[in-house]
């Protein structure tokens, strides 16, 4: 058990005044919580566990109902069920009594009732309307506890058709005389706006006036709204930037009262706050942003105490900075900033530096080729955050000239991992990338051969990801792919050599081993084999239908692969010998118990039976004329507009790309609360660090290089260059005290030709991104010789196919 865990534990008896004392801490030993942890803790198993806790419920649920319990009974019989839902028991009986609690009993009572109602239900539950009679009378009692503790409720969960009722009163509470209420209603409104942001649009000046709240928790409070509102609409706000920057100058100046300060920084969590805004306020606007440099610049200087929370700071100003109008001086500070966290020995700053180079590489793709060394080292670190934050960083920078050695490196991890949501986002990576550039890397514009390369490389690719992505597979990746397949591209001739490649590839796996293979994969190489295997001229159909009945047969068989399976043979029905295996499948599965499968074997049957009618449905892609057939595409989707039009109105969202939604998330993603272990701790009394301070004494004045290539540290004999090399730990993590012996020359020659794989393409203003910048690498690579003569020569390092 946790310390924060097992101090909130020991001190809840106390707080909430059972059987314990007042001001004592300690569980009584009388006390039925008290004797129900003890007993827990003294259990050997999971079964045991819940043979107790079941039995704990049992008892709760005969106390609360029993008609002569007290109210501190009650109270006890609570805290007890909190503690069960706690473990992840439901105690569902002792919903309807905690509102009960919180309706009749003492403020103690009541608080508890509160508590457990907070805790036991969600805004959508119920039971919850029974409450919202509770909470108006709360809020207009002369009792300011009994109006905290009613704020706290709303500000936590309540209804949303509720809200109309109290927001009147909570309205008045921010002109309460305390600043406590005051700091309370503005997060209950907070709230309101995030689930019905339409109902407090009149009481937006209010929101003006809390952000000039002669107490400093009051205008915290209402940073929260106007994050939110900026967020929505930045250019409604502008006009409040000098306001903004003036508050984040005297937070920065320590005018705040030294209650806000953490650890000897001045209000932390409300600088990171107050940058965020700015961000978003200085993000394309000069004018905006030329009134943020200066406090920004001293925000930078002033984050030198040795503290996470600084560093949180610093992470925050450096997305700030980057984010805004561009400011030379202040970019090279923290640029610097981003050097010094990336060859941090502390895991949690090293991953600071890369979710922070993560984020800069859209405007500055150079910024990676002064750590490329770094980042091949990440690739290898035995965290596997830190490869996952690399691989997010490679990602952000794939282009068309690195888009196979990337691929492969994602690949290569995706093996390895566990994780479903590590595999879900990966694959969806990969197949982004493979579709973004299926044929237009260095590869494409020598020979023919090179093309049939690419055509082996993207196909293989997509079954990669199928195979490994499995049925967690998103359904857009299959969908995208067989689009483009579908679509194709400018040239007829390619598109027929990818479709046969893929056709070729699947004849070969379904006559080899099929159980293994996920059911989304079998979807997509049933539609393939349905739609293209014509190509082959010299394949006879009736040997895929009997591919497709192989499948059939299968127990593992999904229905819904089942009905893409009858479907591809519909389209393959044609001679006597296909007609034969269908209308023997059609035998079996005409009577299923599934209405779309049984469909699919009736079509199948009667299409297979009528030529005629088949020939006219399915036209033969060969050996008959095509069956005109004039569609019109409105690509505007203009038959949407009304129904997008209600939508709005309604209070929907309105449509982000793809590629701004992934933008948002990756901005919005939490650090990892799990803490780590030193790996490279600096033992300073013995070396120091010349040209710059140690990473664990980060300090931006301090004038530090972000080159990670030229960290150097010093003993008092020798001097050891620290690139490419590792320091070897124990099992537990702690550095070993024998000396580390230098990479040798061809672990670095090898990593030297993957940073050169990688990060090729970066030194060039045209480099392309997924982030949607221009790359006309490819229109140069055809124009100019010079180029295609060095490609010749980087080609071992892009492409290690056997057949180069």
């Amino acid at each position: 058990m946790s310390d924060v865990v097992e101090k909130t534990l020991t001190a809840l008896p106390s707080l909430l005044s059972l059987d314990s004392p007042p001001g004592s801490a300690k569980l009584s030993s009388t006390s039925k919580l008290g004797v129900l942890i003890r007993g827990i803790t003294e259990l050997t198993s999971k079964h045991e566990e819940e043979k107790l806790i079941q039995r704990e419920l049992t008892s709760l649920k005969d106390q609360v109902s029993s008609p002569n319990i007290s109210m501190r009974q009650m109270k006890e019989a609570m805290v007890r069920a909190i503690y069960c839902e706690m473990l992840g028991y439901e105690a569902s009986f002792s919903y309807i009594h905690a509102i009960k609690l919180a309706q009749q009993g003492s403020i103690l009572d009541k608080r508890v009732g509160y508590l457990a109602v907070c805790l036991f239900l969600n805004e959508s539950h119920e039971l919850l309307l029974l409450l919202v009679n509770t909470v108006l009378k709360d809020l207009q009692s002369t009792n300011l506890i009994e109006v905290c503790m009613a704020l706290t409720v709303v500000s936590q969960m309540f209804p949303k058709d509720m809200i109309p009722a109290i927001l009147p009163l909570v309205e008045e509470k921010l002109n309460h005389s305390k600043e406590i209420i005051r700091r309370k209603a503005v997060l209950a409104l907070y709230k309101f706006y995030l689930i019905a942001p339409n109902q407090v649009q009149h009481i937006h000046n209010k929101f003006r006036k809390a952000l000039c709240d002669k107490d400093p928790g009051v205008m915290f409070a209402s940073l929260h709204i106007y994050l939110q509102m900026i967020k929505d609409n930045p250019d409604g706000y502008k006009d409040l930037t000098a306001s903004f920057v003036t508050i984040l100058k005297q937070v920065v100046s320590g005018k705040l009262p030294m209650d806000f300060n953490y650890h000897s920084v001045p209000a932390p969590w409300l600088q990171i706050q107050l940058l965020r805004i700015l961000s978003i306020l200085g993000k394309n606007d000069q004018c905006s942003s030329e009134i943020m440099y200066e406090v920004l610049d001293e925000s930078l200087k002033r984050a030198e105490i040795n503290h996470n929370i600084t560093y949180a700071i610093l992470y925050e100003c450096v997305n700030c900075i980057y984010t805004i109008y561009p400011n030379s001086d202040l970019l090279g500070k923290a640029a610097k900033c981003i050097g010094n966290f990336v060859i941090s020995s502390k895991i949690n700053l090293k991953y600071l530096g890369l979710k922070a180079l993560t984020f800069v590489i859209q405007q500055d793709p150079k910024l990676a080729l002064q750590h490329q060394m770094t980042i091949i080292e990440c690739l290898d670190h035995p965290d596997i955050i830190i490869k996952r934050e690399t691989l997010e960083l490679l990602f952000r920078i794939t282009n068309a000239q690195n888009v196979t050695v990337i691929v492969e490196k994602m690949l290569e991890f995706l093996r390895q991992s566990k994780d479903d949501h590590t595999t879900i986002d990966l694959v969806g990576k990969v197949a982004e990338i493979a579709e973004k550039y299926p044929l237009q890397h260095k590869l494409k514009t020598i020979t023919n051969i090179y093309n049939d390369i690419n055509n082996k490389w993207f196909i293989e690719t997509m079954n990669t990801v199928f195979s490994l992505g499995g049925d967690m597979i998103q359904p857009d990746i299959s969908n995208n792919f067989l689009k483009l397949l579908s679509e194709g591209f400018e040239s007829e001739e390619e598109n027929r050599k990818l479709r046969l490649f893929a056709v070729d590839s699947y004849i070969t796996l379904l006559e080899g081993e099929t159980r293994k293979l996920p059911q989304r994969f079998l979807q997509v190489i049933s539609w393939v084999l349905g739609e293209y295997s014509h190509l082959r001229t010299d394949l006879d159909p009736a040997r895929i239908m009997t591919l497709h009945t192989k499948l059939l047969d299968m127990k593992q068989t999904s229905n819904e692969t089942k009905t893409w399976i009858l479907m591809a043979m519909t389209k393959l029905c044609s001679g006597k010998a296909c007609i034969s295996i269908a209308q023997s499948v059609c035998e079996d599965h005409t009577s299923s118990m599934d209405t779309v499968l049984r469909q699919r074997a009736h079509e199948l049957q009667l299409l297979s039976q009528d030529s005629a009618l088949r020939r006219r449905l399915v036209p033969l892609p060969c050996g008959s004329e095509p069956v005109e057939c004039k569609i019109t595409v409105d690509s505007s989707l203009s038959f949407l507009d009304a129904f997008v039009s209600e939508a709005l109105a309604a209070g929907a969202a309105p449509y982000k790309p793809p590629h701004q939604r992934h933008e948002e998330l990756a901005q919005e993603k939490a650090l990892s609360l799990e803490p780590y272990e030193l790996s490279l701790p600096i033992n300073m009394p013995s070396c120091s660090l010349t040209g710059r301070q140690s990473p664990t004494l980060l300090s931006v004045s301090s004038g530090l290089s972000g080159d990670s290539n030229e960290l150097l540290l010093k003993g008092s004999l020798n001097t050891l260059k620290l690139e490419g090399v590792k320091r070897p730990t124990d099992a537990g993590g702690t550095p070993s005290n024998t000396s580390t012996p230098s990479a040798t020359p061809e672990a670095k020659q090898e990593k030297q030709q993957l940073a050169s794989s990688l990060f090729i393409g970066l030194g060039s203003q045209n480099s392309e991104c997924l982030m949607g910048k221009s790359d006309p690498t490819a229109q140069d690579l055809e124009e100019n010789p010079k180029l295609q003569a060095l490609l010749q020569v980087s080609l071992p390092l892009l492409s290690p196919s056997p057949l180069l």
